[in-house]
């Protein structure tokens, strides 16, 4: 077993992954750039060291600074979580050069299921449904391409061959609005990819984004643990997850978890992995694409099958079995997951950033909360702005959906503009909770998070609570009990400042309510 291994990462999966290490026994080694010195992945290490830089490009994204880091502080295996090198190839192949354990699948499937093109052969070949389309040479003409789009039948996407978290791909309605699409999305992928190769496949309409959580060993082993219901998405990224999918009978879902299944066999997948269907309205279903790590949303997972998928791969990548068959998996009850996210809903999901004036989570049986912010930290410009994770439980679906009512109810976060009261809507509207979701129900149901969230004496209470404890940030301050009536807030975005009143503890006419928005 490892004795100390390096979590390549930055926020809430660097400390949900050092939680299990260390409760494994295995020491932990966190990394971070400038902007992120006062990090709470940081704290939650045992060891952490500077990687000189503030961008992504200059640090989480430097391999050479991540390996020489590693082997300078003896480190016998680094996890990559999810984002930045998590499905680089080259990565783990320098790992590997370096003795050190790359805490995830082999180079070749992550080079193999990072092409689009060659994983969807892959696939076919294995004899897991594909959704028609074209993939051809880069040299195609434009009128060739033209000729097979048609062929295809509208509606479509253009996607990238390298592609992923929605970079490279358009959705093309009409045959003349195809070569517009095809220089975007090709323009879109050399910026974000250094590859410019597209493909074309067949758009399935209201259709279910549906995965299901693979596991495979260095012994020939390989399971499923079951699916996940991922279609609530914002710009191809999914925002809120759950399962069981609320509508997959048991036929289906054996059909499509032993068709998860022959993908790993096929690819010989060693660790945790998902790979990811589309799923019509009439029962069919098609491989999209395979993802090569540790997923955002494996805490549902976690939460209806009772196992850690953390200390499953560090288990698997030390070289021992699955601790798990296919046999000995059950799902019991029902989990939801809501990313929250420093971002306004109503500007485009457009990023928000600043400090965190007050950071309250809400606790209780069935509650979970995976997070890497607390209240004083900096939400950076540079980085992904999930903040944090809300995983609500119950015996069924009502009762897992109350309990998430409920939880994002008491979330408070003054001091960044979020969307929590987005996400309450959304689980709120008749139509999610009767489970009747697909990949386009934001756009169609137009839902909107103009107004306050509800709980608007809730979270003056939250806040008066840290103002009276002198927790309470403002313009990173921290504000002692009475200093708080005539007080300005003046980090907003449009350098105004905000004035405050006497009629509560953070001032009814601006502070609180706006910040809470």
């Amino acid at each position: 077993m490892f004795k100390k291994v390096l979590i390549a990462n930055r926020g809430e999966i660097t400390v949900r992954i050092a939680h299990t290490l260390q409760t494994m026994g295995i020491r932990t080694v966190a990394v971070y750039s400038n902007p992120d010195s006062a990090a709470n992945h940081v704290a939650s290490a045992d060891e952490a060291y500077l990687l000189e830089g503030d961008s992504s490009a200059d640090t989480y994204l430097r391999a050479d600074k991540i390996i020489a880091l590693a082997r300078q502080h003896n480190v016998d295996a680094i996890h990559p979580g999810y984002g930045f090198l998590s499905e680089n190839a080259a990565f783990a192949e320098n790992c590997a050069k370096a003795g050190i354990t790359f805490i995830g699948p082999t180079p070749e499937v992550i080079r193999q299921m990072g092409d689009k093109i060659i994983a969807k052969k892959t696939m076919q070949d294995a004899g897991v449904p594909v959704l028609p389309g074209w993939s051809g040479s880069a040299n195609t003409s434009e009128t060739e391409l033209q000729r097979e789009a048609d062929k295809i039948g509208y509606p479509l996407l253009v996607k990238a061959a390298a592609g992923g978290g929605g970079k490279g791909m358009r959705l093309v309605d009409r045959s003349e609005d195809l070569p517009a699409a095809l220089a975007a999305a090709a323009r879109e992928a050399g910026n974000a990819f250094g590859d410019s190769r597209i493909f074309l496949e067949k758009y399935i309409t209201r259709c279910r984004h549906v995965e299901f959580q693979i596991f495979g060993d260095a012994h020939g082993n390989a399971v499923h643990l079951f699916e996940r219901e991922c279609s609530i998405q914002r710009r191809h990224q999914k925002i809120i997850e759950e399962t069981p999918c609320p509508i997959l009978s048991d036929d289906l879902r054996n059909k499509m978890g032993s068709s998860a299944v022959k993908a790993a066999k096929a690819l010989g997948y060693q660790n945790a992995g998902t790979v990811e269907f589309i799923l019509a309205d009439d029962g069919s279903y098609y491989f999209l694409e395979v993802n090569t790590r540790l997923q955002v949303e494996h805490p549902i997972t976690e939460e209806t099958v009772h196992a850690d998928l953390v200390r499953a791969q560090i288990l698997v990548a030390s070289g021992e079995k699955l601790p798990f068959t296919q046999e000995t998996l059950r799902q019991s009850g029902h989990a939801i997951e809501c990313r929250i996210y420093a971002e306004d809903p109503t500007n485009n999901y457009m990023p928000s950033t600043g400090r965190i004036g007050c950071y309250v989570p809400p606790t209780g049986p069935g509650i979970r909360v995976d997070s890497g912010v607390s209240t004083g930290s900096e939400v950076s410009v540079h980085y992904d702005p999930m903040l944090a994770k809300l995983i609500c439980t119950g015996q069924n679906r009502d009762a897992a959906l109350r309990r998430m009512r409920w939880a994002l109810s008491r979330f408070v976060i003054l001091g960044v503009t979020h969307n929590i009261a987005f996400l309450r809507r959304v689980i709120e509207h008749p139509e999610f909770t009767s489970g009747a979701t697909h990949t386009q129900f934001l756009t169609e149901h137009e839902i909107s998070s103009n107004t306050a969230i509800p709980e608007d004496a809730y979270i003056a209470a939250a806040a008066g609570k840290m103002l009276a404890s002198g927790k309470l940030l403002v313009s990173g301050k921290r504000l002692a009990s009475g200093g708080i009536s005539n007080a300005t807030q003046s980090d907003t975005r449009d350098g105004s400042t905000r004035g405050t009143s006497d009629q509560s503890p953070w001032g009814v006419s601006g502070g609180w309510r706006t910040l809470a928005s």
